[in-house]
């Protein structure tokens, strides 16, 4: 009788909050690493919120997205890289045509040591010539993640050609490529840990 081994992966989380919640769990699930990533919300007062409910701006919450990864294929630090890559940090008001509070850019800290490397990727950043405005995402303690509802989940998967219209629209998408490409050496000059 054969026996199998039964491999379980032990996974890691980090919390992230960039604007529209479909970019940037589309940003994190083609990573190497990682496991999954869910849409949804954290940052506010409202016990288990609706997407109506955060799009008014009352809640407190951020969109955000929950990424479990495999910490043997990606490191934080690499994921804070690609949170880098996919917004505006330089933004308090929201990101691209996504204005108000519930569409800025957080990073939720799970313990000190993603504190740690959070607060050390931002300021390697704001240190860069990257950008000629101050980074002005904050990092905060994590709260409850609330999953959002289900047509939200995969969005770019389900409805791409939506998905194409929305990053084009926003302005999200010609944004990161003029920004990276015209920072191509100090990103090539940086090491994969740091933007």
């Amino acid at each position: 009788m054969g026996t199998t081994q039964e491999t379980r992966v032990e996974t890691k989380e980090a919390i992230f909050a960039g604007g529209c919640f479909w970019c940037m769990e589309s940003a994190f699930r083609l990573m190497p690493g990682v496991v999954e990533a869910i849409s949804g919300f954290t940052g506010g007062h409202v016990e288990d919120p609706t997407y109506q409910q955060v799009v008014t701006g009352t809640t407190g919450h951020y969109e955000a997205v929950l990424v479990r990864y495999d910490p043997q294929q990606v490191t934080y630090e690499q994921l804070l890289n690609q949170f880098w890559r996919s917004v505006n940090p330089t933004d308090a008001g929201g990101q691209f045509y996504d204005r108000g509070s519930q569409y800025s850019t957080a990073i939720f800290t799970l313990d000190e040591e993603q504190r740690e490397l959070a607060e050390a990727s931002k300021r390697a950043l704001d240190e860069s010539d990257v950008f000629d405005k101050p980074i002005v995402t904050l990092i905060l303690p994590a709260q409850t993640f609330y999953r959002a509802e289900e047509y939200h989940q995969d969005y770019a998967q389900k409805r791409l050609a939506q998905y194409k219209a929305y990053t084009t629209a926003s302005g999200r998408e010609a944004y990161l490529e003029q920004t990276w490409e015209e920072n191509q050496d100090a990103s090539e000059s940086s090491s994969t840990e740091n933007p």
